[in-house]
């Protein structure tokens, strides 16, 4: 796909649906997991695996901020049509990939059942909570490699590849799902047994495909190591992107260790609630990707005038698609929530009380990241990790020990997280335009070189 030339909406939309569409696979892939909990063992075995996610985001979304570093890093070397340099970041990036990956899954093993019950994770749910956090972390090293493989062909504009391998992964996982569970009886172990391979299948599949490349692009075993300078670049954009990620899951680790205060029925309705905002949320992620690698290879070919519409036609359509999904959501709340929890109607209103909140602001969220995504792509990584970690993640921890405190309910609890996307997106976007600006300098300053060289 040619980012560089010619009217944008329709590329920006073709490169985002094939990412929103592995988004949403991917959830639905996750959320037979807990749907098969649900029906075939129990709500707590429900709310031991939902338990975890915010856990699991915590130590693992480091890597993913560095795949968002080794996204921008190759977007901007193949929109500047340098190849060499964009094979010696693929390298880099799946070294970093595999032994970070390695290194977390140890961390994960360790500290596992420290860190369930510093949540204060219920008694009732902790054991299962423990068993089925442990087994995915198995899974790590995999799933740090399929996130850096298909951040390196998105950044390249192949959004379709990627799709098709974590398809392929996930009817393994839906079938694993049922067997394991209905057939074996292994409840928590299984549905954790199936995702782990499906994580395998899907990291295989994509690094395979980068072996198949290009020559010139192409992925080579024997030459997978960090290259000095490719890590730099690497890390001076994906380190503040995976510490933003990895102290948003800390404070919400916080939220969760809250809500868990309030016992089983709470958890299992905020963990089918959440389950089922995920897909709101992984459609409006498509467009911060988007942003990010249309913004990258742009600067890269120093195209600095498209920027603006880059992210005029990102901002439009992330606040349309969060707009219809989150309010529709919320409207068949009760019907989705039942899927998770049949029969179970405490629980679901559990579960509206986190949607009456989420859902219908969640726009806000998508707004927020389409500018972060903008800022990353400009190459400017440190401003939107601070104003992320002030704007959000410390006003979430001062919400919780003043507002929550004074006033405590699952509904004022909620309300950190729309407070904190307004205030954060708002300061993300003085950011913009001053970052923008100063890449407008930049241009002016080497014409004006090149010029006088002349």
């Amino acid at each position: 796909m040619d980012m560089l030339h010619g009217p944008l909406a329709g590329k920006i939309l073709k490169f985002t649906l094939p990412i929103m569409l592995s988004g949403i696979l991917q959830l639905l892939f996750n959320a037979t997991d807990i749907i098969v909990v649900g029906r075939f063992v129990g709500s707590n075995a429900l709310a031991a695996v939902g338990s975890t996610g915010s856990l699991i985001n915590l130590l693992v979304n480091l890597l993913v901020g560095l795949s968002v570093g080794a996204a921008v890093a190759v977007g901007y070397y193949f929109g500047a049509g340098r190849p060499d340099q964009v094979k010696e970041t693929i390298h880099t990036a799946i070294a970093i990939s595999l032994a970070g990956g390695v290194l977390f899954a140890v961390i994960g093993l360790v500290l596992s059942p420290v860190l369930l019950r510093w949540m204060d994770t219920p008694e009732k749910i902790l054991d299962q909570a423990d068993l089925y956090l442990r087994i995915y972390f198995l899974g790590v090293p995999a799933m740090a490699a399929y996130n850096f493989g298909s951040a390196i062909l998105r950044a390249m504009g192949d959004t379709k590849h990627p799709l098709y391998y974590l398809s392929t992964a996930g009817v393994i996982n839906v079938f694993l799902d049922l067997f394991l569970v209905i057939v074996f009886h292994l409840d928590v172990a299984g549905v954790a047994i199936a995702t782990v391979t499906a994580q395998v299948v899907s990291a295989f599949l994509t690094l395979l495909y980068l072996t198949k490349l290009d020559p010139k692009l192409s992925l080579e075993w024997r030459k997978i190591r960090i290259a000095k300078s490719k890590l730099l670049r690497i890390l001076r954009v994906g380190l503040p992107a995976g510490i933003q990620s990895t102290i948003f899951s800390f404070s919400n680790v916080m939220i969760q260790s809250s809500i868990n205060s309030f016992g089983e029925l709470a958890v299992a309705g905020n963990s089918a609630s959440s389950n089922i905002e995920g897909f709101v949320y992984n459609a409006m992620n498509s467009f911060y990707q988007s942003a990010q690698t249309f913004t990258s290879q742009n600067v890269g070919g120093r195209k600095y005038e498209r920027i603006n519409r880059v992210f005029l036609n990102c901002a439009l359509m992330v606040t349309a698609t969060g707009l219809i999904l989150g309010l529709g959501v919320f409207h068949f709340g009760p019907q989705l929530l039942s899927i998770y929890l049949p029969g179970n109607d405490a629980a679901i209103a559990q579960g509206m009380k986190r949607m009456s909140v989420i859902a219908t602001t969640y726009f806000f969220c998508g707004l927020m990241d389409v500018i972060s995504g903008e800022l990353r792509g400009m190459g400017e990584s440190m401003l939107p990790m601070i104003v992320s970690l002030v704007g959000s993640c410390l006003l979430r921890i001062v919400w919780i020990a003043t507002v929550f405190a004074a006033f405590r309910s699952l509904t004022v609890l909620y309300l950190s997280y729309p407070v904190s996307w307004i205030l954060t997106a708002s300061v993300h976007l003085i950011c913009y335009f001053k970052v923008k600006k100063r890449l407008v300098r930049r241009m002016e300053r080497e014409e004006l070189a090149s010029a006088l060289l002349q």
